[in-house]
C-alpha cells in the first residue's frame, strides 16, 4: 500500500479527498519534524518512531578490500507496537 491508496482508502470512509491528502501529509510532516527534533513518536497499539545514532566506523570495501572511513549518521527507527505485531501474526 502505498500513500495514494491510502488517501483512496479513506476516501472509501466518506472522507473529503482533499482533507485526507491534508491529513496524511500532516501527520508524516509531525513525525518528521518531532525526530528532526530529536523527539520520539508514540502511536499506542501501533508502535513508535524514533532517532538511532550511528557512531563512526571503519569498513572494507568488498570489491578491493580498501579500508574506509564510515562517518556517524542519525537513522529513523520504528518499533512494531503489540496489538500491530499480534495483528500481522493472527
Amino acid at each position: 500500500m502505498n500513500k495514494s491508496d491510502l488517501i483512496a482508502k479513506l476516501v472509501e470512509n466518506d472522507i473529503k479527498r482533499a482533507d485526507a491528502e491534508k491529513a496524511i501529509n500532516t501527520l508524516v510532516d509531525s513525525v518528521t519534524e518531532a525526530l528532526v527534533k530529536g523527539d520520539k513518536v508514540q502511536l499506542i497499539g501501533f508502535g513508535s518512531f524514533e532517532v538511532k545514532s550511528r557512531p563512526a566506523r571503519e569498513a572494507r570495501n568488498p570489491r578491493t578490500g580498501e579500508t574506509i572511513k564510515v562517518e556517524a549518521s542519525k537513522a529513523p527507527l520504528f518499533k512494531a507496537g503489540k496489538a500491530l505485531k499480534d495483528a500481522v501474526n493472527k
